[in-house]
């Protein structure tokens, strides 16, 4: 989406007739229907205001494009400022342009991340402008097929018009950021030196064309995290960590270095559904084990691991494979401190205890710390879906404290699943009853959900999805027994009076049903799902969770049987001694299973349920309202 766009003529005309930062929050509260923070007002005013005077000499074609706020495809992220034209050659050309109010920062250790006043309060950590601006023009070429596929020439850099020069902003330390995307700073010298800048690469104007190209491109798909991790592991950039990104991973490198047997470190990372947890941890695997730091990817989760492995097989050996991935449950007998760094990836799914039958060591968080210098646990609590989960942060802390162990706090918050849509996340929270929030209805925006009044709508809408690049697939609640596991000519899921029959992933796939081409025929569970992503995911809300008159019920005896024994173990027992608490707990459970499954989709999510009202419900909180 992009708020404003004009010429540089228009531009300054806006600029000149009336306060442009009035202009912009106009079209703001126009394609937004909301209204623009007063802080963002301000921001604008002020840095367009001098934006209007470094164009304001005749060296940038009056005709070239100008574009306020545009809203990068598959993120929340947004560009401050775009100028658009032509090259000498006649080559489309983007000048991408980060703006900061900042007039001061302090240097910090860690490339590419500075500290600044970001907002109310005092200094925190963040992107250095330069590689702020850089990262998003490479997200920007990384999903916007008409930048990609039209060669678009793209230029970043960061004007911080009060910022002096000379100081921690400019640092020979960040001077690789600064090459990648020039820094330019207070003062009417440096106001010429941007104005030649953009006037370099804009050598014609194009009336905004190449700005309306990008904005109506069509989006690519993401680059799946499977199939980057080879190149991730081989030292190649697969993938440009954005912003909070970029701080948690410089972070938690800079600790993992620092620690040691007498100096123990354990590093919490919160993150909600496509903020790029498993993107992070796998990048923090690859630049550690680079450094020579014993290393090993750690995950409850069975699926993600052997899709990780099945995209290595082939270009690393089995041994180096099994060496850098395994499960929660493999430290049960490990010495202390035997390696440098454990990462812990869907850390809220840690159990207690380990082993086939659950017999096995006291508690895997503390196994986990016990076992390396440096523990990170990347968690997002509202994804535990099973009662024997107990990876909370209150855990993990409690654990190092009574190993002596130094606990640091991370937060991932940009969005980049659901199309970067953080309203969709908010929305779905609030929908499903899981918290209140001030999402009540979805309204218009990029995700494609839609609630389908058939299970073979649901199921035809996949496969056309799909049919481009093995990119969708249906999940379901687990309230279906499992018959086809043992009987493969067995149906499992019969609805619409047996017009719609499907069986459960199949057991030859194993953990690698996401990736499996036959995938599409069938229907996954949350087991085969959580940690993994599709483009599209198709949802069947079985009758654990229906809506009656407005609120969202649940009932856990509504359950496949086999669930209960897995998800649900103990429930019955906590129910004859505490039916209140019973409930409780499986309430939060299920809730946080279609959670998670409804939020497996990069680009859309479909949602069927058998049960009329609960469709009608959905179907309402997701109008445009």
């Amino acid at each position: 989406m992009l708020i404003y766009k004009s010429t540089v003529s228009g531009f300054l005309s806006d600029s000149q007739r009336s306060d442009i930062g009035d202009v912009v929050r106009n079209a703001y509260e126009s394609k937004t229907q909301r209204h623009a923070p007063e802080a963002e007002i301000r921001a604008w005013s002020a840095s367009l205001y001098h934006m209007a005077i470094t164009v304001n000499n005749g060296s940038i074609p009056d005709d070239a494009g100008v574009a306020v706020e545009y809203s990068i495809p598959q993120s929340a992220k947004r560009i401050d400022f775009i100028f658009s034209g032509y090259d000498q050659s006649h080559n489309p050309v983007l000048v991408i342009v980060e703006l900061k109010q900042w007039s001061s920062s302090e240097k910090t250790n860690k490339p590419g991340v500075i500290i600044a006043r970001r907002g109310p309060g005092s200094g925190r950590e963040g992107p250095h402008p330069s590689y702020q601006a850089w990262s998003y023009a490479a997200l920007l070429n990384g999903f916007n097929e008409e930048v990609y596929s039209r060669k678009m020439g793209l230029f970043p850099c960061a004007y911080l018009h009060n910022h002096p020069a000379n100081t921690a902003i400019d640092s020979p330390f960040y001077m690789d950021d600064m090459k990648r995307a020039p820094l330019f700073l207070k003062g009417e010298h440096e106001r010429r030196r941007l104005s030649q800048f953009i006037s370099q690469h804009v050598r014609h104007g194009d009336a905004a064309k190449v700005i309306e190209q990008v904005d109506g491109g069509r989006m690519r798909p993401s680059k799946a995290l499977a199939d980057s991790i080879t190149g991730m592991l081989k030292g190649k950039q697969e993938f440009v960590l954005i912003d909070d990104q970029k701080v948690v991973f410089e972070s938690v490198c800079a600790t993992a270095a620092r620690a040691s047997d007498t100096n123990k470190k354990v590093v919490i990372v919160e993150g909600g559904p496509g903020t790029g947890k498993s993107v992070v941890a796998v990048n923090i695997l690859a630049a550690l084990t680079k450094m020579g730091l014993l290393t090993k990817y750690v995950s409850k989760n069975a699926a993600p691991r052997a899709v990780y492995k099945a995209k290595l097989t082939g270009n690393m050996r089995y041994t180096e494979i099994s060496n850098l991935f395994c499960g929660s449950g493999a430290f049960v007998d490990t010495d202390p401190n035997a390696f440098n760094v454990l990462v812990v990836d869907e850390a809220h799914r840690l159990n207690e205890k380990s082993g086939l039958y659950g017999n096995l060591g006291e508690n895997q968080v503390k196994e986990l710390i016990r076992s390396a210098h440096c523990t990170v646990f990347f968690l997002d609590e509202d994804q535990a879906v099973t009662l024997s989960d107990i990876g909370t942060k209150e855990e993990i802390r409690r654990w190092a404290e009574s190993m002596g162990a130094t606990v640091e706090s991370c937060e991932l918050s940009s969005q980049f699943r659901c199309n970067g849509a953080d309203g969709y996340l908010a929305w779905l929270d609030n929908t499903l009853g899981i918290r209140k929030t001030a999402h009540e209805f979805l309204g218009a925006g990029t995700y494609d959900f839609r609630v389908l009044d058939s299970p073979t709508e649901l199921h035809e809408l996949i496969y056309e999805r799909d049919a481009k690049d093995n990119g969708a697939r249906v999940v379901a609640g687990y309230c279906w027994n499992w018959s086809s596991k043992k009987d493969p000519s067995a149906v499992d899921i019969v609805l619409e009076g047996g017009a719609y029959r499907r069986r459960w992933n199949r057991t030859e796939d194993g953990s690698l049903w996401m990736i499996a081409r036959t995938a599409v025929e069938e229907i996954g569970c949350i087991h085969t799902c959580q940690g993994l992503e599709a483009d599209y995911i198709g949802v069947i809300i079985g009758p654990d969770l229906v809506v009656r008159d407005g609120k969202v019920s649940t009932d856990y005896k509504a359950r496949a049987l086999v669930d209960r024994r897995k998800s649900l173990s103990g429930i019955e027992k906590i129910y004859r001694q505490n039916p209140e608490q019973a409930l409780k707990a499986a309430d939060r459970i299920i809730k946080n299973t279609y959670r998670t499954l409804m939020t497996r989709g990069m680009k859309g999510c479909y949602v069927y349920s058998e049960d009329p009202e609960t469709r009608a419900y959905f179907a309402s909180r997701a109008a445009v309202v």
